[in-house]
């Protein structure tokens, strides 16, 4: 483990006496930070600007967190780290060290990636060798000359087959007709030498390559076996407390997760650390927050000074862990807090329900035994058949969900939804104001496979999401829109809303792509479609009561 190292508690330059403690620290995945915190960050954030050196790095983003702590002698202060390592090094005076320093110069690392690199180089000499590159072509070019032989070879064969069959309809003697067939045989056995010689032509020079092939191969393999060797040779060295000094290695904690083995990066991001020193130096920590300062990512959506929830492939794991021992906040979204709610119906048939799903509420079952839409709607209809929901609303979206109340209904208005032949329109508040007055927004997206739930904008791999939208009004630096989503990609409204290339203005209260506020702004206000039994035109409307 790290020396302990005694330089990185700093205590508020603000009066705090009136600010309350925190009474348990903060759930990391789901929170609105601490006034403590909140300070803690703009101190931080005071001293990250006044890093004339950093301020390039800094431009391009990364991310921050503070741990508010309580001191042996009940003091309160904070601690600060970043994730991954700044301006080339992972030691700085104001924050925390690493739980371990990849980067000191002698430490087991940094040798075996050398020695790695060096693999990397004799396999790159080897492939771009000129021995190995001219027996490429030597053998590409025996190769092709093999092939024209053998195609001019058939070409003939077939020629004298012809002249063959010419003369035996004209008419032959037996003396003839046996000439002939010797000359076919004769020709069949040529062709088979001069196969059989082309072969073992091409037999000597593929011999030849696959010898440089298979040393190349035996570097890779070395290389491919050193690597994983380091990487759990790393992860044994991270050691992370809990709140009662128990440790466990990152081997351990991933041990039973889905991967089954850490992440790449796994232990660096900056609450870990936090964590780590304050439990190495009897801290108590009391409340967290990471924020991100510079410029978002290309994919993912970070603006600047916003606090974000911990990531969840890398951190989730090592967190569970670290946080036995502490009280910690209840998970807000773990709450059935519509266990009892009534659900309002906004329209009924005998063949379907339109029902406004109150923000909070899932739309189906999921974890944590919440109640869902789905399950309202089956205890309503006893007797309907089939899934009922025919479309979701994401957990902190409010508004209209469509349901059938038999199978066959449910599949004919699926089948609308696949087509786009049901037309959706959204109302939302955006933090800040949208330049254009209506516009198209098309950036493709795809899961964010180290954080999920959270979406990405990716050209390569995301699929296709467009989104209208139109400006209601505008008023004290927020923007009142209607969206008309033409696809239905997961997160598509609030990526589309955030995201730098959309609209770069967030959802009110969209704490994964914005900040956290009482709820999230965006509402399915208004459904139009074919009723699949009458052929009614149907225009369902439900709107927000938002207002700015």
């Amino acid at each position: 483990m790290t020396k302990p190292e005694t330089h990185c508690i700093h205590f508020f330059k603000h009066k705090i006496d009136d600010i309350p403690l925190p009474s348990a620290f903060t759930y990391p995945f789901h929170y609105t930070p601490h006034p403590l915190t909140r300070l803690a960050a703009e101190e931080v954030q005071e001293y990250l600007a006044d890093r004339a050196d950093w301020q390039e790095e800094l431009r391009h983003g990364k991310m921050f967190g503070v741990l508010i702590v309580r001191t042996p002698d009940n003091r309160i202060g904070y601690l600060a780290a970043f994730s991954g390592n700044l301006a080339g090094s992972n030691h700085h005076t104001f924050f925390v060290p690493p739980v371990y320093d990849l980067l000191q110069p002698d430490g087991f690392f940094r040798i075996e990636e050398a020695n790695i690199s060096a693999v990397n180089i004799r396999i790159r000499e080897m492939e771009e060798s000129e021995a190995y590159q001219s027996a490429i072509k030597d053998l590409q070019t025996t190769q092709a000359d093999a092939r024209r032989q053998l195609e001019t070879a058939k070409r003939l064969m077939k020629e004298a087959k012809a002249l063959r069959e010419k003369r035996r309809a004209e008419g032959v003697d037996e003396t003839e007709q046996q000439a002939m067939i010797k000359e076919s045989q004769f020709q069949k056995a040529e062709y088979k030498r001069l196969e059989k010689h082309l072969k073992e032509e091409n037999a000597l020079l593929e011999e030849k390559v696959s010898a440089f092939e298979s040393r190349i191969d035996e570097l890779k393999q070395e290389r491919k076996q050193r690597s994983a060797r380091l990487q759990r040779q790393l992860f044994e060295q991270f050691r992370m407390l809990d709140a009662n000094g128990e440790a466990k290695d990152l081997c351990e904690i991933f041990k039973d997760t889905p991967q089954g083995t850490p992440p790449a990066g796994a232990g660096e991001c900056a609450l870990p650390k936090l964590l780590q020193y304050a439990y190495l130096n009897g801290l108590q920590p009391l409340a967290m927050g990471e924020f991100w300062w510079g410029m978002s990512p290309k994919e993912e959506i970070r603006h600047h000074g916003y606090f974000y929830p911990s990531c969840k492939s890398k951190c989730e794991p090592i967190l569970k862990h670290m946080l036995i021992g502490l009280e910690v906040e209840k998970n807000p979204l773990a709450e059935d807090i519509h266990r009892n709610t009534r659900l309002e119906i906004v329209y009924e048939d005998e063949w379907l329900v339109v029902v406004n799903k109150p923000a909070g509420m899932l739309s189906a079952p999921g974890k944590n035994d919440l109640d869902s839409v789905s399950q309202h709607l089956h205890r309503l209809y006893p007797d309907a058949t089939g899934p009922m929901i025919v479309h979701r609303l994401d957990m902190a979206t409010s508004g209209l969900i469509l349901a059938a109340k038999d199978k066959d209904i449910h599949q004919r208005l699926q089948a609308l939804f696949e087509t786009r032949e049901i037309k959706k329109r959204y109302t939302a508040i955006l933090e800040g104001s949208v330049e254009e007055d209506e516009g198209i927004i098309r950036l493709p997206l795809c899961p964010d496979l180290s954080d999920r739930p959270r979406q990405i904008v990716n050209y390569e791999y995301g699929k296709p999401a467009v989104t209208l939208y139109r400006v209601v009004k505008r008023a004290n630096g927020e923007t009142l829109v209607s969206f008309f989503p033409q696809t239905g990609r997961t997160h598509q409204l609030r990526v589309h809303a955030a995201h730098t290339e959309g609209v770069h203005c967030p959802i009110k209260g969209d704490e994964l792509y914005g900040k956290k506020a009482d709820r999230l702004y965006l509402h399915a206000a208004e459904l139009d479609f074919i009723h699949p039994v009458t052929g009614k035109k149907m225009h369902i409307v439900k709107e927000s009561g938002f207002s700015l």
